[in-house]
C-alpha cells in the first residue's frame, strides 16, 4: 500500500512557517507516497459538545466538514500536524479537530480508535523562541504524544523550526534541511485497515 500523508494545518495564516516547512519536508515523501491537505481554517467545526453521560452516550455520524476531516484522518497512514505553538500548546483550531475525536470514537459502527491503531503522527511546528531552544513548544509536543499513545498510533517524530514573521523559518538552513530529510527518519508505516465511514 502506498503512503497517504494528511496535512492538518493549525494555522490562522495562510503561507505561514509550518506551512512553508511542510513543504520543504513534502520534497523528501517516499516515491508514489499520496498528500491530503487539511486547512482548519477553511473547515470550521463545530463546538465540541460532550455527552458521552447523557442516554447511550453516542454520536451521530458526522457531516459537513467533520466528515470531511474524518474522511481524511481515516485516509491516511500518516498523519501530520503542522502548526505554530500558540501560548506554547495548540492553537484553538487544533485542540477542536482532537475533541471532535472523542465524538469519532462514539460513532456506532465507526471504530475510530481501533482503525487508527498503527498509523504514524508526525508534527511540525515553529515557535518565537531562538533557534536551538524548543522549551515553549514541550506542551503541545507533551499533547500530541499522548494522544498517539492513547491511539495507539505510532509517534513519528517532531521538527521545531522557529520564526516569528511570516518567511522566518526559510531563513534557517539547519532546520530546512532537516525538514527535507524529516519523513525518512522513521521506517515505513505499517498499511492501514481499510477506512469505514
Amino acid at each position: 500500500m502506498n503512503r497517504r500523508f494528511s496535512i492538518v494545518l493549525g494555522s490562522t495564516r495562510e503561507g505561514g512557517n509550518s506551512e512553508t516547512l511542510v513543504k520543504h519536508a513534502l520534497e523528501g515523501l517516499p516515491e508514489r507516497a499520496e498528500t491530503r491537505w487539511l486547512r482548519l481554517r477553511d473547515l470550521p467545526l463545530p463546538p465540541f459538545v460532550d455527552v458521552r453521560h447523557e442516554g447511550n452516550g453516542e454520536y451521530p455520524t458526522p457531516t459537513g466538514h467533520a466528515k470531511t476531516l474524518l474522511d481524511a484522518t481515516l485516509w491516511a497512514t500518516d498523519l501530520v500536524f503542522a502548526t505554530p505553538t500558540y501560548w506554547y500548546s495548540l492553537p484553538a483550531s487544533v485542540k477542536l479537530y482532537l475533541d471532535h475525536w472523542s465524538a469519532w470514537m462514539r460513532v456506532p459502527g465507526l471504530d475510530f480508535k481501533k482503525q487508527m491503531q498503527g498509523r504514524a503522527l508526525w508534527v511540525i511546528t515553529v515557535n518565537s523562541d531562538d533557534p536551538g531552544d524548543d522549551a515553549s513548544s514541550g506542551p503541545l509536543l507533551r499533547t500530541l504524544e499522548l494522544t498517539a499513545e492513547y491511539m495507539h498510533m505510532r509517534f513519528a517524530g517532531a521538527l521545531v523550526g522557529h520564526g516569528n514573521r511570516p518567511g522566518d523559518a526559510a531563513g534557517d538552513a539547519t532546520t530546512v534541511r532537516a525538514a527535507r530529510t524529516f519523513f525518512r527518519t522513521s521506517g515505513p508505516t505499517p498499511p492501514a485497515s481499510t477506512p469505514r465511514v
